[in-house]
């Protein structure tokens, strides 16, 4: 396992990876890392993918990844995966897209507890009602996420 800390607009960003997939991209909250900081080749195509992406040149990641969970989790992921840039999608949507239309609390969870922010876009989810609900990165995060999106963000 590697892993550093990245800059990025909204923070540093802790990236890990494993067998040559990234397994973690999360905001780190000022935490350390354990052990010496040691990138790779996957750690270094995620910092050029984020830098290019928080500097409005990349869409569409591609990156090889290693999400960890359950068969629940990885389907709400992988769903997620497929919401286009720029889009939101409701929990419902979510929901009904896995084939789990009355799973909008379980599919809240499952965003919730993906470790690969920003990249699984977990942030391009909202409310039924439009507003910004939960993000384990804080909603200014979130805010700042969707608003680069729509090209209303200052780029790098």
């Amino acid at each position: 396992m590697n892993a550093i800390h990245h800059p990025s607009p909204v923070g540093p960003l802790k990236l890990v990876s494993e067998e040559g997939a990234l397994v973690a991209c999360e905001f780190t909250n000022g935490e350390k890392l354990i052990g010496k900081p040691q990138a790779d080749a996957i750690i270094d195509q995620t910092r050029r993918e984020l830098d290019a992406f928080f500097a409005g040149r990349l869409k569409k990641f591609t990156l090889k990844l290693n999400p960890r969970g359950t068969e629940f989790q990885l389907a709400v992921w992988k769903a997620l995966q497929t919401i286009p840039f720029g889009k939101t999608w409701s929990y419902g949507e979510l929901a009904k897209r896995i084939g789990k239309p009355k799973a909008m609390r379980a599919v809240g969870a499952a965003n919730g507890q993906n470790r690969i922010a920003i990249i699984i876009p977990c942030h391009r989810v909202i409310g039924a009602d439009g507003s910004l609900t939960g993000f384990g990165g804080g909603l200014e995060r979130k805010q700042f996420l969707l608003a680069l999106e729509q090209g209303e963000a200052p780029l790098l």
